[in-house]
């Protein structure tokens, strides 16, 4: 055996480890289950919570039904006891579980009787085992009782045995995934004799319960149920067991059933007998309904009772499907190879005799093309003829009259052409005009109107065409066999007509639906901008659904309404907890599902490959979506959850490239600072420690040098430490510049004496216009600027005079610095202006901070000029750098020019 395989098979199952990992964090849940009231559930359950009290263990009572029984009662005392919630439920005062209390107050285990039960209307929950799904899924251990004909696929049993219909109902997935469950057995006898003693019931409700339900036969037929599903619940714990450790033993069977349901009453039985065989087979189950792709979807009646039967396999533990195919069968066969199906279970009704001889039933024809897997056929146990001639008067499709009278009107109008060309020429084949009507009847009105169309053409032209005409007596027997014929002709082709049409309609809604979609996308597509998706897709909901919606999208950890339509559309508290409750547990909930039901608005998730983005409501009112109003909501959140996820992706990436922005120019700012801090530091720091140390004994000369090398690099941090300020202030918004006259020589002529005191070895050359104007602007900065350019002109303007050029120009005032180094690169002229871009000299050295320019761009456009690079500058070499001020205007008096 290789050693991968040997490996395999000591190895434990990887599905029901996750599982057994999935358990240790959520709650455990203890059922004891019961045969029928009175056996003791209750007393078993307090008994064994006062056991555990004695032991110290953090156990409450949430809520206990005693039903007046004093035993059960008696152990109650001693016990925690929550405080229920009071409920006005049509005009009673109800006491029910407080969730919010338990969810509290959170022990280790808290007991909830009554599983079953039903909560009031403005519950968070319908069912109490939605309650007790959610103390679980919070850490809780809960406690419960449960009769076994409370279980959803034992319902319709329960009731054929008992004749009580059974309305409180639990899904079997309850049970199934329940960690304990302990059956409370007593023999029916037993349970008799206890019900006549009072001991379950008071002695007027006792004696209706022993006459209706508590029968012998009833309470055997229970118990056997009840030590049935038991004992299957104990095969899977075994099961899950072995695969846990990996314990070679007989496994489960390999069974897998497909399901087939319609939109008839049938399929519901046909859903609870394949739950109940999948369950005592331990096998998966799929439930499909296959719809034809040439027909429109049924009538509000038939979707209704599909949804429900959809729901109720789900509830039972199914996966559900939808299909779309015109060969049924075919269908049927391709999913069950594909998910590898052993069994079939499917409706079947006895057809009438005429239409067993002309259409063979779904059924039969799988049975005679299906190979190697089992089929199951569930009856009804109604017979067909009861109400067949009601069923065919309310199964009679809408404006059937109209297609009638259409038919009627087309085949009058052909014999009354037929009648008048008849007097002038002979036509042996007036029939066509018939055939004409019914193909007319069909294209425009459907199948019936193409029936009654051939019919009604037949006995017109036998009343008027055919020999003795005025009667419907035929003369000539081919006569007949020409009439027999047309009939049939003149129904096939009407019939394919019709169906030409229903394909046709049904081609032009998908294809509006697809372009509809299209559309969408296409919006989405070229939309950024998350308010503009929302808007776009709420709008789109609105125009295919025809209700209101709302979407809602997480913010500051909770949800927030970012778009509806209409755009006045408000959510209530109860629709928030809904939405809250779809977005955190990644399911429906409000109207039509399990959680906060008495909301007007059905939520959804928002589903996208990175987990839940939002939330999408719409109004229900218990009017279910249609098949196709499904499909294109699903593809419309799809695509929705897909394009808010990429608005939020990209809105992330831009954050990021921010911040990856933010730490370039850190990391710059720290190289620039630990360079232009360390050098004059250093300087200055060696110099004074010379002072110190030699004092009197340095020559003159020397100790000059050292005191002029403090005072240049003391100047040099002055001005880094001025140029880190000014970039502060630029980047902050708060440079006010101001708006005074400002002689623009004058500022030129400080900037110069002040670069000639800083580098006195670099020579400066200036050319001023004589007549140049002033300008409104702040000589501060102005003058900060040309410092900034002189000094970049002189760590990059090689040995070479640097200039400086004031004119005017149209009315606007030019000042220029102009060095001959070796220049800038063109693809660096638009750089220079940024923070920390610095360009290297020859030797490899990069001097400076790389700050000068981008102060002098924030100052000149602070005073509203503009500046810009220029390389080459001269004979193909140097920078220029000019800026443009707008002249002033304005005459200006004796005081202002003092």
């Amino acid at each position: 055996m290789p050693d991968s395989e040997r490996d395999a098979k000591g190895r434990p199952d990887p599905d029901a480890l996750l599982a057994l990992a999935a358990q240790d964090r959520r709650g455990k849940l203890t059922v004891f289950l019961g045969a029928a009231p009175g056996v003791g559930k209750t007393y078993a359950m307090l008994s064994r919570a006062r056991r555990l009290k004695d032991d110290g263990v953090d156990i409450v009572v949430g809520l206990v039904e005693t039903h007046g029984r004093s035993e059960t009662a008696a152990l109650i005392d001693g016990l925690e006891i929550l405080p229920r919630r009071d409920v006005n439920h049509r005009g009673r005062m109800l006491s029910e579980f407080d969730l919010d209390a338990a969810l509290a107050r959170r022990p280790r285990i808290i007991v909830v009787d009554e599983l079953a039960h039903s909560n009031p209307a403005e519950s968070r929950h319908p069912k109490r085992y939605q309650d007790v799904e959610e103390l679980i899924a919070a850490g809780i251990d809960v406690w419960t009782a449960l009769n076994i004909q409370h279980l959803e696929s034992l319902s319709d049993i329960v009731a054929q045995i008992t004749g009580v219909p059974v309305r409180e109902r639990v899904p079997d997935t309850v049970l199934k995934r329940a960690d304990d469950v302990l059956l409370v057995d007593l023999s029916p006898a037993e349970l008799i004799e206890r019900l006549k003693e009072g001991k379950v019931y008071l002695p007027d409700s006792a004696q209706r319960a022993v006459d209706r339900f508590f029968r012998l036969g009833n309470l055997t037929a229970l118990r056997e149920l009840a030590l049935r599903r038991t004992a299957d619940r104990v095969d899977d714990q075994m099961v899950d067991y072995l695969k846990q450790n990996a314990i070679e033993g007989i496994w489960a069977s390999g069974e897998r059933l497909l399901v087939c349901i319609g939109s008839d009453p049938l399929s519901e039985k046909v859903v609870r007998t394949a739950s109940r065989l999948a369950e005592g087979l331990n096998a998966p189950w799929i439930v499909v309904f296959i719809e034809r792709a040439d027909r429109e979807s049924g009538d509000g009646e038939d979707v209704r009772r599909l949804d429900e039967t959809f729901r109720l396999a789900e509830q039972l533990g199914a996966e559900t499907r939808r299909i779309i195919g015109n060969d049924f069968v075919e269908e049927i066969l391709k999913l069950a190879r594909r998910e590898h199906a052993t069994q079939i279970v499917i409706g079947a009704r006895r057809q009438p005799f005429p239409m067993r001889l002309f259409r063979q039933s779904l059924p039969d024809a799988l049975a005679e093309r299906v190979s190697g897997i089992g089929i199951h056929l569930v009856t009804d146990r109604e017979t067909v003829p009861v109400k067949r001639r009601t069923k065919m008067k309310r199964t009679l499709p809408p404006g059937s009259g109209r297609a009638i009278g259409i038919a009627a009107g087309s085949v009058v109008v052909s014999t009354a052409v037929g009648l008048l060309l008849g007097r002038f020429v002979v036509l042996p084949n007036i029939s066509l005009l018939y055939l004409l009507a019914v193909l007319a009847s069909a294209t425009y009105a459907g199948h019936i109107a193409a029936i009654a169309a051939a019919l009604f053409s037949v006995l017109a032209y036998n009343f008027f065409f055919i020999k003795p005409t005025g009667t419907f007596t035929i003369a000539e027997p081919h006569e007949v066999f020409a009439l027999v014929v047309f009939l049939a002709a003149a129904a096939l082709a009407g019939s394919l007509a019709s169906r030409v049409r229903e394909q046709a309609k049904t081609a032009r809604q998908r294809a509006a639906a697809t372009q509809a979609l299209y559309d969408f996308s296409r919006k989405l597509s070229g939309t950024a901008k998350a308010d503009d998706v929302l808007w776009a897709a709420v709008t789109q909901m609105q125009s295919t659904l025809k209700r209101s919606s709302a979407l809602l999208l997480p913010e500051d950890g909770d949800l927030q309404l970012k778009a509806a339509w209409p755009p006045d559309t408000e959510l209530d508290v109860t629709d928030i907890m809904a939405a809250r409750w779809a977005m955190d547990k990644r399911e429906p909930a409000g109207n039509g599902t399990g959680t906060l039901p008495n909301s007007p608005f059905h939520f959804r998730p928002l589903t996208s490959p990175h987990g839940v983005v939002g939330v999408c409501g719409f109004v229900q009112a218990d009017k279910p979506l249609e098949i196709n109003e499904e499909r294109a909501l699903a593809a419309i959140l799809d695509q929705t959850a897909i394009a808010v996820d990429r608005a939020r992706l990209s809105r992330e990436s831009l954050d990021q490239a921010a911040k990856l922005e933010g730490e370039r120019f850190r990391a710059a700012l720290l190289s620039s600072i630990s360079h232009d801090l360390r050098t004059p530091l250093a300087t200055i720091t060696g110099a004074v420690t010379s002072l110190r140390q030699l004092g009197d004994r340095m020559p003159p000369e020397s100790r000059d040098d050292l005191l002029q090398s403090i005072e240049e690099e003391g100047g040099r941090l002055t001005r880094f430490v001025a140029n880190l300020l000014d970039m502060t202030r630029i980047e902050a918004g708060t440079v006010n510049a101001k708006r005074d006259w400002v002689d623009v020589a004058d500022v030129v002529r400080a900037a110069v004496d002040r670069a000639r005191k800083y580098f006195p070895e670099r020579e400066i050359e200036t050319s001023i216009a004589p007549d140049l104007p002033l300008m409104r602007g702040d000589s501060v900065l102005l003058g900060q600027v040309l410092f900034n350019l002189l000094d970049n002109a002189n760590k990059y303007g090689g040995e070479e005079p640097i200039s400086i050029y004031a004119r005017t120009d149209s009315n606007e005032i030019v000042l220029s610095v102009t060095d001959l180094g070796k220049g800038i690169p063109p693809r660096d002229l638009e750089q220079v202006f940024e923070k920390f871009f610095r360009r290297g000299k020859a030797d490899g050295r990069t001097p400076g901070t790389g700050l000068g320019l981008s102060i002098a761009k924030g100052f000149v456009e602070a005073m509203g000029g503009q500046i810009k690079a220029e390389s080459p500058a001269l004979r193909r070499r140097g920078t220029r750098i000019s800026m443009r001020f707008p002249a002033a205007k304005a005459e200006i008096s004796e005081k202002d020019r003092a």
